[in-house]
């Protein structure tokens, strides 16, 4: 590995779990950087799930407050989002790459449209939280199975189901997702490393940066405008999405 490769995924580690911590969309940038890097797709997606777990472990700490606040809502779908990271980590390791290189540009392009609207769903702040219903568990059942599957994009579907079901300010809806997301990764690491589908070299270029950014990522969804991280994500996305139809 050259150095200004490894510069490219330590950056994009840190960009990405600071861009989950936001509103989600990290993935596009780590799945990007280690496409760039030359790795097979489902490894390039199995490891970005490795390299975004610390900036999730630290994105939740840094909310740890609001989820000790929600702890019987988290607890409950935690289990949920563990049973469909399993369920979508699995369903991944079952296709070929080239199977699953043929559908990547499609998933992009629709994590993309999901992103780029991830505003109209948005929590409305004058609500308090309820407990979320069987419609919000269905969901995020839903979404735990995508996040397993490919990731991208799952931030901003859990703002969504969160914010539909349950309610509640956007930091208290944010904490519950990065809380999820870390849950989600955690299982499908399991998997991905049983199944050998890991480039634990990148990973490990790409970790500590990882863990620095969701850290950071949790002091700029409180000060930067999401708007500008927002448009740097669509971008990667839909550059992404031509890459892959181009090359396809």
């Amino acid at each position: 590995m050259s150095i200004s490769t490894a510069i490219m995924l330590f950056v994009a580690g840190f960009l990405s779990s600071a861009v989950n911590a936001v509103a989600g969309g990290g993935t596009f940038l780590t799945f990007g950087a280690m496409t760039l890097a030359g790795l097979p797709p489902i490894v390039a997606n199995a490891t970005s799930s490795i390299v975004q777990f610390p900036g999730y472990v630290t994105s939740a700490l840094a909310y740890r407050r609001e989820i000790r606040a929600d702890r019987r809502e988290a607890a409950m779908l935690g289990i949920l989002s563990l049973i469909g990271g399993l369920a979508g980590a699995l369903i991944l390791l079952s296709l070929s790459n080239p199977s699953f290189r043929a559908m990547v540009p499609w998933l992009l392009i629709a994590a993309t449209a999901i992103f780029a609207l991830g505003p109209l769903f948005r929590p409305n702040p004058s609500e308090s939280g309820t407990p979320v219903g069987p419609l919000g568990l269905i969901g995020q059942f839903v979404t735990a199975v995508y996040g397993g599957f490919f990731g991208a994009g799952m931030g901003i579907m859990m703002l969504a189901v969160l914010g539909l079901s349950t309610g509640g300010d956007y930091h208290r809806v944010n904490a519950l997702k990065n809380f999820l997301a870390m849950v989600i990764a955690a299982v499908a690491i399991v998997v991905f490393a049983g199944g050998n589908v890991v480039g634990w070299l990148h990973a490990a270029v790409m970790i500590p940066g990882g863990a620095l950014g969701g850290y950071a990522g949790v002091w700029l969804a409180r000060r930067v405008p999401q708007a500008l991280i927002r448009g740097l994500v669509v971008a990667v996305g839909l550059l992404l999405a031509v890459y892959y139809f181009v090359t396809g």
